[in-house]
């Protein structure tokens, strides 16, 4: 049996589908049940029902994007930098393998890597630089926090989608928009990150940091292209000239673009389809609200 936290949310939602579909044993605890964000209400927990291992995927993602976490920056803060060092003692204190959902929104740019940001590149796009969205820099934080943790895997997210219309989904969220920043980007299937996820635990893998984002890299405008492809929208989009454009007339704070090498997942067995692939197959499939 294992725990999960942050069940109800976008992410938690996934996870417990996967599991659910595998047949695995699991508990969802909710706060109002489990006050998973005090040390020792969590700690007792866990001491009671003894979880093979633990998957956080709570945090603080601001609705309806990242502006809002500029304004909820005490939420932000707890859920994505204290929580996990909360989570970390506790799992560590009962010896307890756990897993922990972090982003890749820690790095923007280029990296000097061909194939994208490695898991050894240090975040750039953090309140160290003085360059990023409070989300960003909270999140980058949250992996200061369990540097050389025991026993524990660190799982970079990257814009999630999947075939399922949601306010939370990036492909629901670029139709959506009337205008669009058009920019280089890794994403990351919802279905197929909660799948690597569990497949790190139930097989063991090296703990440490793994960049689960699918294969290659996509442009906004290629997106929007496969949408209209497969009659999801037929409106016409416009782009902004620049980021700067973007940032002066529709943005609040700074929007990470980066590219993640995910050659490490893919390497060990990790089954993420490249990103065309994937996004093929979620509009193929689409499921309208």
């Amino acid at each position: 049996m294992l725990v999960l936290l942050g069940g109800s949310g976008y992410v938690g939602q996934a996870m417990q589908k996967r599991l659910t579909a595998r047949g695995m044993k699991y508990h969802s605890i909710a706060r109002a049940e489990i006050d998973y964000t005090n040390e020792a209400s969590l700690r007792d927990y866990l001491r009671s029902v003894r979880p093979r291992y633990v998957l956080n995927a709570a945090g603080y993602t601001g609705r309806p994007n990242v502006d809002a976490c500029e304004i909820h920056q005490a939420q932000c803060l707890a859920g994505n930098s204290v929580l996990p060092g909360i989570v970390r003692s506790a799992c560590e204190e009962l010896k307890i393998p756990w897993g922990h959902v972090s982003s890749g929104c820690i790095f923007t740019g280029d990296s000097e890597n061909s194939s994208g940001f490695r898991e050894c590149d240090t975040p750039n796009f953090t309140f160290r630089q003085d360059n990023c969205s409070f989300y960003s820099g909270c999140k980058a934080l949250g992996e200061e926090v369990l540097a050389e943790a025991e026993r524990c895997w660190i799982w970079r997210l990257r814009i999630p989608f999947n075939h399922i219309d949601s306010p939370r989904n990036y492909i629901s969220k670029m139709l959506n928009y009337e205008r669009l920043l058009d920019a280089t980007n890794s994403l990351s299937h919802l279905d197929e990150f909660a799948d690597a996820c569990i497949e790190c635990t139930e097989q063991e893998y090296e703990y440490g940091i793994w960049n689960l984002t699918n294969p290659g890299a996509v442009t906004t405008r290629r997106v929007i292209e496969l949408a209209q492809k497969h009659g999801l929208s037929d409106k016409e989009f416009d782009f902004f000239e620049s980021e700067a454009e973007f940032m002066q007339t529709a943005a609040n704070t700074p929007r990470s673009n980066c590219v993640l090498d995910s050659s490490k997942a893919v390497a060990a067995g990790l089954s993420l389809s490249h990103v065309d692939d994937a996004l093929e197959k979620a509009m193929k499939n689409w499921v309208s609200r």
